[in-house]
């Protein structure tokens, strides 16, 4: 494996190929070392005593508070499971895109296989959901090495389709959780933002916890257009020859009133929005996760 590797560019990573390199140089050479883990293993809390009944384990037995009271009290413990992640990847037709960059869907998968990396590392319950329209693909959370290359290959496998309905995939998958969970949205998150917010309100309702992570291309940001250009469709597959320059303030216009409503509804849900480029070194994106987290901890 290259020891000396441009972390802060996403394109060269991707040369590489294969997701679990890239992974690992991600979470092994940038990641770990530099903040501090939010994860936790399993472990036990200790509640409280109550008192001894016919067929409770000995080993449960107090007996230091037994010295002191010469009667028989019982350890209560809390159980602090592994955490259990859902990684949500959007494969809809627009995540295909990718003109001066890495595409936006090898940008997701990157940064999926990093998290799922970093989950297994240390533990933690890791599983994936794919969509566009619909589920295409979902994977039961696991901690073993093997779920984690099944979840490489479905993200290798995973290619942009149709158009995307992450409010109705979302309210779709939301019964199928049996358990609270961190669930990890990556998306460019083009869709109808009311739908899309009242979906992720689902989410925290059930008390999982949600991190939002919205990936744009540059050229979507910025709109750098400037001679006549024929737009596209990635996801219904028509084709728009405009005026960039009569285009280009009622574009950014609305594009900045679509990021600002939706950062609002996030703050006001308690959902984690990292908002990104796909020019945007890695370390960024998931910097601000590792650090989300950790801040959060350390209020409760």
């Amino acid at each position: 494996m290259p020891e000396a590797v441009p972390i802060t560019d996403p394109t060269a990573l991707a040369k590489f190929g294969r997701l679990e390199v890239v992974a690992k140089l991600l979470v092994e050479g940038d990641i770990i070392g530099q903040h501090k883990s939010p994860f936790k293993g399993a472990s036990v809390e200790f509640v409280e005593h109550r008192d001894y009944y016919p067929g409770d384990e000995i080993r449960h037995i107090d007996w230091r508070a037994f010295g002191k009271t010469g009667k028989y009290y019982v350890k209560e413990f809390e159980d602090e499971t592994n955490l259990r992640c859902c990684l949500m990847v959007d494969l809809s037709g627009s995540m295909a895109y990718g003109q001066s960059t890495l595409p936006k869907i090898d940008y997701a998968r990157q940064l999926a296989a990093a998290f799922g990396y970093l989950l297994t590392a240390q533990r933690d319950a890791v599983g994936l959901i794919t969509f566009d329209t619909k589920v295409r693909e979902q994977l039961q959370p696991g901690t073993s090495p093997q779920n984690f290359r099944k979840l490489i290959a479905a993200l290798h496998s995973g290619e942009p389709g149709d158009e995307t309905s992450i409010a109705e995939v979302i309210n779709r998958v939301v019964p199928t959780f049996k358990r609270r969970s961190l669930v990890v949205l990556i998306s460019d998150c083009f869709d109808d933002v009311e739908a899309l917010c009242e979906s992720l309100k689902r989410l925290r309702h059930a008390r999982h916890e949600v991190i939002l992570m919205q990936v744009v291309a540059p050229e979507e940001k910025d709109f750098p257009f400037q001679s006549p250009t024929q737009f596209r469709s990635l996801e219904r597959k028509q084709r728009l020859l405009v005026d960039p320059h009569r285009l280009r303030k009622i574009y950014l216009q609305q594009f900045a009133a679509f990021q600002e409503e939706l950062s609002r509804r996030c703050g006001g849900m308690g959902v984690d929005l990292v908002q990104m480029t796909t020019a945007d070194p890695y370390q960024k994106a998931l910097g601000a996760f590792l650090d989300s987290r950790s801040r959060s901890r350390k209020k409760r």
